[in-house]
């Protein structure tokens, strides 16, 4: 939990950083997206090396593949980048999908209560026998911080829902981000984290087709714009509709992943 707590917080005052300078120019500029990256990258590998130091825990560094019985491989010293990577590209992917009230808080609500379910059977021995998944001693912890999350998400949502009165800032959407894939990790759910999160994925990916386009195709663009939830914006789908087709999704691909846990 600790090691959660170090991401949650750093990564927060990362985004509280970029927030208050944003306010104080009084422009969308804030820090630097390669200061961004690279601080994240940093703060990430400090903290996946602690965790990997201090963790008294074999499968830590083993990828395991949903739907299959024994189907895993170990990541060994490629485990670090692979973790940088979830944690990074998490904490970026609830930022880009935060631009429409209440977009990315209740997909990260849905993810955090999938975590506590799965920190709840991987801390049972006797469950993560019969479900043929790693156990994980301590988990209970883990299931506690998830649920904080779930809990501080909804009181959040009360005020972020349409029409939004307060707003996540890279200070929330950053430390969510994060907080969800350590959570991935240390429960040995990485894959099933990339299935909950497609809505997450779809919009980074709307992203860097985009961009990929307009550099290679000589200004051609693939999407009105980009992230997705803007393309169709622009295509005439109102707001709540968006919002709401977004969470529906989400619900489907988190029960999709919750599956995995007995269909092998």
């Amino acid at each position: 939990v600790l090691f959660s707590i170090y991401i949650l917080i750093s990564f927060g005052l990362l985004g509280f950083l970029d927030d208050y300078k944003k306010i104080k120019n009084n422009n969308s500029s804030g820090i630097s997206f390669k200061t961004k990256l690279l601080t994240q990258i940093i703060l990430s590998i400090i903290g996946i090396s602690i965790l990997t130091y201090y963790l008294d825990y074999q499968e830590l560094t083993y990828l395991y593949f949903p739907f299959f019985k024994d189907l895993f491989i170990n990541l060994s010293w490629f485990f670090i980048p692979f973790s940088v990577f979830v944690i990074v590209g998490a904490s970026n992917a609830v930022n880009l999908t935060d631009g429409l009230d209440g977009l990315a808080i209740l997909p990260c609500i849905l993810i955090a209560s999938a975590f506590v379910i799965f920190a709840y059977v991987h801390g049972n021995i006797n469950i993560s026998e019969y479900l043929l998944i790693p156990y994980v001693e301590g988990s209970g912890e883990v299931a506690i911080f998830a649920a904080s999350l779930v809990g501080a998400g909804l009181g959040f949502l009360w005020f972020n829902s349409y029409p939004a009165e307060i707003f996540m800032g890279d200070c929330g959407s950053l430390s969510l981000g994060s907080s969800l894939g350590l959570l991935a990790i240390i429960l040995k759910q990485e894959l099933a984290f990339a299935i909950m999160s497609g809505i997450f994925i779809a919009e980074v990916l709307s992203v860097i087709i985009q961009v990929a386009s307009f550099k290679m195709r000589k200004g051609k663009r693939v999407f009105k714009m980009a992230p997705l939830h803007h393309h169709y914006e622009l295509s005439g789908l109102s707001e709540p509709k968006i919002i709401m087709r977004f969470w529906i999704v989400t619900f489907i691909l988190v029960l999709i992943a919750l599956s995995t846990l007995k269909i092998r």
